[in-house]
């Protein structure tokens, strides 16, 4: 595995902890350097202990542009990045009442923010060489939104357009930089539920995703571990009918072990 991810460097946002850790923890095990952003050193570090030397901790606000260009910087003095996991999100649970205009917009400052100011770094490395992976890491809170979570909601849909945006402006000049967006369900994690699902088993498919070299993947939607097909209307239907087409959802393939 070592021999096969030499040339790659990961940025993996949200690294401290819960899927950051879990992601970066499997990518490190199967011989991919991750850089792994996330605002708390101590906690980085703890992620380090566990991944071993492929890991390379750097403390980072995401929400702050001026310290995620300094930290892509110091990405690049080790290696050019290759992919980027936008997975750091927060999700503060409070009620519409004691939200505010500046407390709503902290939330979407990292959730959306963060990931935009970390796309538009790492594109300036992928769009040199033209290619790259960008997995944006989103969920289903925007079409149902839970109580005392409107700003997480609305930052995680922004997330899911951001996504197609980027395919839009991409595809025809850049195809070879691959834009996915991945839910990968409600997780035992400290922004989960104590019932969810072991954040290991969702890693084994975002890391999974993130090193699936597949130009036709560019714009695909998993949910945890299969595809979730777009609408199609009814006029492809029927020519897809009539032409005994059919599109199956794809699975990802676990091409890296625990």
């Amino acid at each position: 595995m070592t021999q096969t991810y030499q040339n790659h460097m990961v940025v993996l946002t949200g690294a401290g902890s819960g899927l950051g850790r879990a992601l970066a923890i499997n990518l490190c095990r199967n011989g991919v350097r991750v850089a792994g952003f996330g605002r708390r050193k101590s906690a980085l570090l703890e992620t380090a202990n566990e991944a071993g030397k492929l890991f390379i901790p750097i403390a980072t606000d995401v929400s702050d542009p001026a310290q995620v260009a300094s930290a892509f910087q110091q990405v690049r003095a080790i290696s050019p990045v290759t992919h980027l996991i936008n997975n750091a999100a927060v999700y503060p649970h409070r009620d519409i009442f004691a939200e505010t205009a500046f407390t709503f917009m902290e939330t979407i400052n990292t959730n959306l923010g963060g990931m935009v100011a970390c796309t538009r770094e790492a594109l300036t490395d992928m769009g040199s060489v033209g290619h790259g992976s960008i997995v944006n890491v989103s969920s289903f809170a925007d079409v149902l939104p839970a109580q005392c979570g409107a700003a997480y909601s609305v930052s995680k849909g922004a997330c899911t357009i951001f996504s197609r945006a980027l395919v839009a402006d991409l595809s025809d000049r850049l195809p070879g930089i691959i834009v996915t967006t991945w839910m990968p369900g409600i997780l035992a994690t400290d922004m989960g539920i104590p019932e969810g699902m072991d954040p290991k088993i969702a890693a084994r498919w975002g890391a999974a995703l993130a090193l699936w070299n597949d130009r036709t993947l560019n714009g695909a939607v998993f949910e945890m571990d299969r595809e979730i097909l777009a609408p199609q209307g009814f006029k492809r239907r029927l020519k897809n009918l009539i032409l005994a087409k059919s599109q199956k959802p794809r699975r990802i393939s676990l091409t890296t072990s625990d």
